[in-house]
């Protein structure tokens, strides 16, 4: 069954209004954001949208009235707080926490100060509370299974803040990129000033509820959120794209290495061993190497926190002197395992889909072997008896 996704393309970078401007562009009402204002009890506070355009992209720019209180700095547990006596449901309060507590931990780092007394400068504002959980409402308000964004441009040069001139990325914006690991593209070709492209707040909410890839989709619906600069470089704006997984993908890791000095034994060690470490798969493939040597190719799929591990374990035991390694992607078949009741025992039987349909049946092989080691009857008659029992469960 198809998912609904939304992809943040990071085009002219990443901040909070800019994140709402787009949810807004592709639907989500400003009646809907200043409700979630009024249920944090915020007073003479309120949201507009307003239709503009940044180098020809038309979209939607955000502007928070803040009616005199922009002046007032916070510190992070007051806005903890907040969120705890409002009204909102406990998703949007805990993961709105979440996230304004890993600013504070950014910013408690950077300038080498205690949490609970640190008096924020630019994001001690109302409107960085204000950005943040309406940004973590709105993705629950558009009934999203899974959020991706595009990796995020570094910018280039400097910017003026409270606490003086700092170097693009802001470090608050670094501390928090690093302790995700996210990816950063550079600035726009040419630029070497563009200035600050990627605030604090676009990106720790789009660390906090996106991943980092861009998914395989069918596009129902884009829209542009704006930022506030106008820049003749590039279009100030970053994308949102609503629609549906056209198949369910995930990245792995493809790790592949030539052999042609070592035994049938060690490679057959080394395959088990990869796959008792965690390896999702493992196998060989004859080959022919130079000088017409015969050789086998040994693959390995695995997840990329394995990465390391899988490849440290090839070169241990065995006598490679290079190890391949690359990011695929996996399409894998919706399934499930059902447990048929037979005459000679219960066994499972992997049931895959196709379009949200059944389409074959796969008895588990060593349920199937135990039991015809057991019983002392042909495997292939184990396997059959299973099949036709699960078929009598499933309607094609």
């Amino acid at each position: 069954m198809s998912q609904k996704l939304a992809y943040f393309n990071c085009l002219g970078g990443a901040s909070g209004d800019m994140i709402l401007g787009s949810m807004v562009d592709v639907g989500l009402k400003t009646e809907f954001l200043n409700s979630v204002i009024t249920d944090l009890k915020l007073k003479d506070i309120s949201i507009d949208a307003v239709k503009s355009n940044r180098q020809g992209v038309v979209g939607t720019k955000i502007h928070i009235e803040m009616n005199g209180q922009e002046s007032h700095r916070y510190k992070i547990r007051d806005f903890l707080q907040k969120l705890e006596n409002s009204n909102l449901n406990d998703h949007v309060v805990k993961k709105s926490q979440e996230i304004l507590q890993c600013i504070g931990d950014a910013e408690s780092q950077i300038h080498n100060a205690d949490i609970d007394s640190l008096v924020l400068h630019e994001l001690g504002s109302l409107d960085t509370l204000i950005d943040i959980t309406c940004s973590v409402a709105g993705i629950h308000e558009l009934d999203l299974d899974s959020v991706y964004s595009s990796a995020l441009p570094s910018g280039s040069g400097i910017v003026h803040t409270e606490h003086g001139i700092t170097p693009v990325p802001a470090p608050v914006t670094m501390a928090i990129i690093s302790k995700f690991n996210v990816p950063l593209k550079p600035p726009p070709e040419g630029r070497i000033d563009t200035g600050e492209m990627v605030t604090p707040t676009g990106a720790v909410l789009l660390s906090s509820i996106a991943e980092f890839d861009q998914p395989y989709m069918k596009i129902d619906k884009l829209g542009y959120g704006l930022g506030s600069r106008n820049p003749e470089s590039y279009p100030n704006v970053i994308g949102l794209w609503i629609g549906q997984s056209q198949s369910q993908s995930e990245s792995l890791i493809l790790i592949e290495t030539n052999i042609d000095d070592s035994t049938p034994e060690v490679i057959s060690y080394t395959v088990d061993r990869l796959i008792s470490y965690g390896a999702l798969d493992a196998w060989t493939t004859p080959i022919n190497m130079k000088k017409n040597r015969n050789g086998v190719l040994l693959s390995v799929l695995c997840t990329p926190d394995l990465d390391d591990r899988i490849r440290s374990i090839i070169n241990k035991e065995t006598t490679t002197f290079g190890i391949r390694s690359q990011v695929v992607k996996r399409f894998a078949s919706k399934r499930e395992t059902i447990l048929v009741s037979t005459e000679i025992g219960n066994i499972p039987v992997k049931l895959k889909y196709s379009d949200n349909e059944p389409a074959t049946l796969s008895p588990e092989y060593e349920v199937c072997r135990k039991i015809a080691m057991e019983r002392q009857i042909p495997l292939k008659d184990v396997m059959q008896i299973a099949l036709y029992h699960a078929k009598k469960r499933i309607i094609y």
